[in-house]
């Protein structure tokens, strides 16, 4: 039995959930992945999967085994890229995850293209606003914005962008529209809780700090975008979270002459491996398409 194959088809069985799945990413009948299985057990003489009526679940040991077995396959594929230089044809499973609302505005409606460059890569796209760890995830890229937590992590800073205070035309035209950063204690603030409700701009050296008062408070952007659209209010945001809006004018910016901190994202890799070409391939993706 070839160690390195009965890896292979060992983590094709957990990738897709079955031993039918695994036969046909990998190109082979069902009763060779069943027979490779079971010479791999009798090898490691350790139970890898429970078989029951309700499918494949790998045991402790099964689960140890397939996260190595993975790391080591992606370390053999990177080591083929490396000595061919290739930087295209990249194939096989890339995870990424990212914040919903990015993703949904920025990536996704940009991902044919990344598709169509690599066709025989599978991406999967792990929708989340919270820091979850990547290994455990098997996660081989994370977009994340703002400061990373983890001064540890294996990041690289793809794209900066710009903080807008934010309203609909409609509710500044019923409220008015604010002058000076000072104004916007008067108005309805739409909070993010990232941010908090405490916002401080700069212009020519100066700086003016506000607290502002708002009912509504949101731990997601999706549900600071469906605030703001409903008239709730006033908002600090990243350009990128209202991108279509500002573009049709449904949305608007206002105190541009005052500065927000800027916003970094970052792509961020997992620790304790090799940053896969796949994952920088997307983060170079990534990259241009924010340019």
């Amino acid at each position: 039995m070839d160690r390195f194959q009965a890896m292979t088809v060992f983590v094709r069985v957990i990738e897709t959930g079955s031993f039918s799945g695994a036969a046909k990413r990998i190109g082979v009948g069902q009763p060779a992945i069943s027979k490779t299985i079971a010479q791999l057990e009798d090898r490691l003489q350790v139970r890898l999967l429970i078989r029951s009526t309700h499918g494949l679940t790998p045991t402790d040991a099964g689960i140890r085994f397939y996260e190595r077995a993975k790391v080591a396959i992606q370390e053999a594929d990177e080591a083929e890229l490396e000595a061919k230089g290739a930087g295209a044809g990249l194939s096989g499973r890339l995870r990424v995850c990212a914040a919903t609302t990015f993703a949904r505005l920025m990536v996704i409606p940009r991902l044919p293209e990344f598709l169509s460059a690599h066709p025989e890569l599978e991406v999967d796209v792990v929708l989340d606003d919270r820091v979850i760890d990547l290994v455990s995830e098997g996660i081989d890229i994370a977009l994340r914005m703002g400061d990373l937590a983890d001064s540890s992590a294996i990041a690289r800073k793809i794209a900066t962008g710009r903080r807008s205070v934010v309203a609909t035309a409609f509710y500044l035209e019923k409220h008015g529209v604010p002058q000076v950063p000072a104004d916007l204690a008067m108005h309805e603030a739409v909070v993010y809780t990232q941010l908090g409700n405490s916002w401080i701009f700069k212009r020519n050296g100066t700086e003016a700090s506000v607290v502002v008062a708002g009912r509504t408070r949101f731990t997601a952007a999706e549900g600071i975008r469906e605030a703001v659209k409903a008239d709730m209010g006033l908002a600090v945001t990243s350009d990128w979270m209202f991108w279509p809006e500002l573009r049709s004018g449904d949305v608007q910016r206002v105190l541009e002459d005052w500065e927000l901190p800027d916003i970094d994202l970052w792509a961020v890799f997992p620790t304790g491996r090799l940053v896969s070409a796949k994952a920088r391939a997307f983060a170079n993706f990534v990259e241009q398409i924010l340019q």
